[in-house]
């Protein structure tokens, strides 16, 4: 999973990013609102932490942005200001989950780990393609009804494609979102892994679903 922390107490902010990181995540900082707005609206975040009162750029404002070009990444304010009015507005504007500071570290993790467990919940806990039904619930595949074996790595990178139907993924992304940002982009281990995951669908479909873009990354259509 990746997350966008924007805060700019800098104690505050390393704090954070290093809790969250020892938690398994994949973290990314921006300690003022323009940079922050920019790297939320250009890459492909699983959550955003937002402080509200930021230099450049306000967290009300970053979150209109966002809003407009990334509607599905969930937002989790942070805020000094406990007053309702300002609840309000961000639930408004369309924040998933406000906490207010001064806050617990381990209440932070819990709410963001709820956020991010309600994203990928599903109707029937079943994500399909053709005639692929992952049970994201049981941890299970079948193809045309038959069972398929897949590896933990191979079953996380299928998750990610279905859940990213007819949008190009690049290999970062497979990086951030199922290696948590822990692999070598130039190692042979996605690589592998995607060859093993591919040539298992193709055999069970009777063609490869997953479109490779050279030199951009991959697209199941």
């Amino acid at each position: 999973m990746r997350i966008l922390v924007i805060e700019d107490e800098k104690e505050l902010l390393q704090d954070i990013a290093r809790g969250l990181s020892l938690k398994g995540y994949a973290v990314d900082q921006a300690d003022n609102g323009r940079t922050g707005c920019q790297m939320a609206i250009d890459e492909a975040y699983d959550l955003v932490v937002l402080d509200l009162n930021l230099p450049e750029m306000d967290g009300f404002s970053i979150l209109k942005e966002l809003r407009r070009e990334n509607p599905q990444t969930k937002v989790l304010i942070l805020s000094a200001n406990s007053e309702l009015d300002s609840k309000l507005s961000g639930f408004e504007l369309g924040a998933s989950d406000y906490l207010t500071k001064p806050f617990h570290f381990a209440e932070l993790e819990a709410r963001i780990r709820v956020l991010l467990n309600r994203k990928f919940v599903q109707q029937s806990n079943c994500l399909t393609y053709e005639a692929i039904v992952l049970d994201t619930l049981n941890r299970t595949i079948e193809i045309h009804g038959i069972p398929v074996g897949l590896t933990t790595k191979e079953f996380a990178i299928l998750e990610y494609f279905l859940l990213n139907q007819g949008r190009l993924i690049t290999q970062q992304e497979l990086i951030d979102h199922v290696w948590n940002g822990d692999a070598d982009p130039f190692s042979n281990s996605i690589r592998v892994h995607l060859s093993a995951l591919r040539k298992k669908l193709k055999s069970a479909l009777g063609h490869d679903p997953i479109q490779t873009k050279i030199g951009e990354g991959y697209r199941l259509c």
